[in-house]
């Protein structure tokens, strides 16, 4: 081993290593769809629409958080298996925390949408596509447009879109 070799690691033997702030929220937004293919999002106080969804926790897939996040806060019920991911997105915000978000998708949500945290959220509502609002929270305007990018009402989000599937037009 040459000396070059030997010095690559500053650290020396046993010293312990250095472990990364934290500097990043992980979440799921979850499109909704009911048998007419309109979508379901809740009205916050401020006025503004968003989709179900939340942060994803330690161990679980997006799959299980949207599902969970779903549950607890419309009270419908969905399998892990019925959602799909249509897309991971990094906001592209300035800030100190970076915003990961999957994009995802159901058609098979089961019960009657119910206002489960009235903190947050007034009131669930349907919409047909075309009737989408557009004051919308940032994270679930571009979670839409990642479904439907076509869409005229949804206001632009920067935002770094990996596809994980070709978008509905």
């Amino acid at each position: 081993m040459t000396s070059r070799n030997r010095n690559r690691n500053p650290e020396p033997a046993g010293a312990p290593r250095a472990v990364p702030h934290p500097n990043a929220v992980v979440g799921v937004g979850l499109i909704v769809l009911d048998a007419d293919d309109r979508v379901l999002l809740g009205q916050a106080h401020d006025g503004r629409w968003e989709l179900p969804g939340g942060k994803v926790d330690p161990g679980e897939g997006f799959e299980q958080a949207a599902a969970r996040e779903l549950a607890e806060e419309t009270s419908l019920r969905t399998a892990p298996e019925a959602v799909e991911v249509l897309a991971v997105q990094i906001a592209a915000a300035e800030t100190e925390v970076t915003r990961l978000t999957a994009a995802a998708l159901t058609r098979s949500a089961e019960g009657t949408p119910a206002v489960t945290e009235p903190d947050k959220i007034a009131r669930w509502r349907w919409f047909a596509p075309a009737e989408i609002p557009g004051a919308l929270y940032a994270p679930s305007a571009a979670v839409l447009r990642a479904w439907r990018p076509g869409l005229r009402s949804l206001p632009e989000v920067p935002c770094h879109d990996y596809a994980t599937r070709t978008a509905e037009g």
